[in-house]
């Protein structure tokens, strides 16, 4: 597993990579703030809606401050998705590191 500090995910996505951006938080957090793009699976039901995700795309998983979004990252590499990153420090370094519009919880 990868890990970007927000300010890399952003150069990488400017960049022209165009990774799944799935985000792991609740929909109430998800509707506070997301990053454009971003495909809500709540952790909880990651188990069950595997089969929307490409087991060989690159995938970034988010979550609010980096924890959720790792035990999900570790979930997915043991079952078969390859190209996984963490966004370490989530959603709140995001707005602390790249965009501080984005609205806190």
């Amino acid at each position: 597993m990868r890990h970007f500090r927000p300010a890399e995910l952003d150069a990488y996505l400017k960049g022209g990579h165009a990774p799944v951006l799935l985000d792991v938080r609740e929909p109430w957090e998800y509707g506070i703030c997301k990053l454009p793009g971003a495909q809500l699976i709540p952790m909880r039901d990651l188990p069950a809606r595997l089969g929307e995700l490409d087991r060989n795309a690159e995938i970034v998983v988010i979550c609010h401050h980096g924890v959720r979004s790792y035990h999900a990252a570790r979930y997915l590499e043991t079952v078969g998705f390859s190209t996984i990153i963490n966004l370490s420090g989530g959603m709140a370094a995001w707005a602390d590191e790249v965009d501080p519009a984005t609205p806190r919880y």
